[in-house]
């Protein structure tokens, strides 16, 4: 009888000492990657974000964005503030320069595109007489100030050279889109919108164009 009682205590001590190894098992798999507290280490990234706070949702309206904008700038000191401006005027002026020199990325939307780049080429190629406007212009407000006589003169002057560069102008247009569709037959721009964008670069002093002009006048485009 003891040794029946025995062996049903060792088989029974073998079934508990079974389950709990189960029971053992995936908690000893579970908890691998945790802490002595029981729970998971948190990630660095977690961690930073827990402690910097929620983050803001994004303004909704521009009055939101000023308004932020003038809280995080009333936070700073008057250092950092002219810090931040200067590394403003600093980008603004690397953009710029980086658009004149005629960089695609910092291209405005209307200047983009190898047909635009084309066009520019073109126009800057050539002794145009609608770049006489802008002088000419300045000539008539000038004139103002002298007598009737001579400012009757200048006014058809004037007259007459609006009307030749509105010639110049269809005649500019209709040979940018000739040319643009030589180059780049499968292209959707032309028109009146390709003709009037090469009679404005035209219209400009050529050391005032943006972006700046990478031939000169008469060089084979």
């Amino acid at each position: 009888m003891k040794l029946l009682r025995r062996g049903g205590s060792d088989e029974s001590d073998n079934e508990d000492l079974g389950a709990s190894e189960s029971v053992a098992a995936p908690q000893s798999e579970g908890g691998r990657g945790t802490t002595g507290k029981g729970r998971p280490t948190p990630k660095r990234r977690e961690a930073e974000a827990r402690r910097r706070g929620p983050v803001a949702p994004a303004p909704l309206t521009a009055k939101e964005a000023r308004a932020r904008r003038k809280a995080a700038k009333q936070s700073l000191s008057k250092d950092e503030r002219k810090a931040q401006a200067a590394e403003r005027r600093a980008a603004a002026g690397e953009r710029r320069t980086r658009m004149l020199a005629g960089e695609e990325k910092y291209l405005l939307p209307r200047d983009k595109g190898p047909v635009r780049a084309y066009v520019r080429d073109l126009v800057d190629s050539r002794r145009n007489l609608v770049g006489l406007f802008m002088p000419m212009a300045l000539i008539l407000i000038m004139t103002m100030f002298l007598g009737p006589v001579v400012q009757q003169y200048v006014t058809l002057a004037m007259f007459a050279m609006i009307v030749l560069m509105v010639i110049e102008g269809i005649y500019l247009g209709r040979l940018v889109n000739k040319k643009v569709r030589a180059r780049f037959p499968d292209t959707t721009e032309g028109g009146f919108g390709l003709g009037w964008y090469a009679f404005v670069r035209a219209s400009q002093i050529r050391k005032l164009r943006a972006p700046l002009p990478r031939v000169s006048p008469g060089d084979a485009v």
